[in-house]
């Protein structure tokens, strides 16, 4: 018989869940990476760099993005 039958492609015997850790390594990092860009949009609104004047004209621009083909029938996506 095999020394692989038995088990699944990729495991190894001390570790009898590896893509289970790979996943777990990939959620702390994404976990890690978006409490960082939440600190980084709260300090930048802190100090002015993200007003709310730049947040509408964002949504407006998001707007027109994703609703095109609203722009083109002469709808007008801009707020306030």
């Amino acid at each position: 018989m095999s020394a692989f039958a038995g088990r699944a492609f990729g495991q190894s015997q001390s570790t009898p869940y590896p893509r289970r850790n790979a996943m777990t390594r990939w959620r702390w990092r994404a976990l890690i990476l978006l409490i960082y860009v939440v600190i980084g949009i709260y300090v930048a609104w802190l100090y002015d760099y993200i007003t709310p004047g730049l947040l509408r004209d964002l949504a407006e621009a998001l707007l027109a993005v994703f609703l095109w083909f609203l722009v083109l029938l002469g709808i007008d996506l801009h707020i306030g």
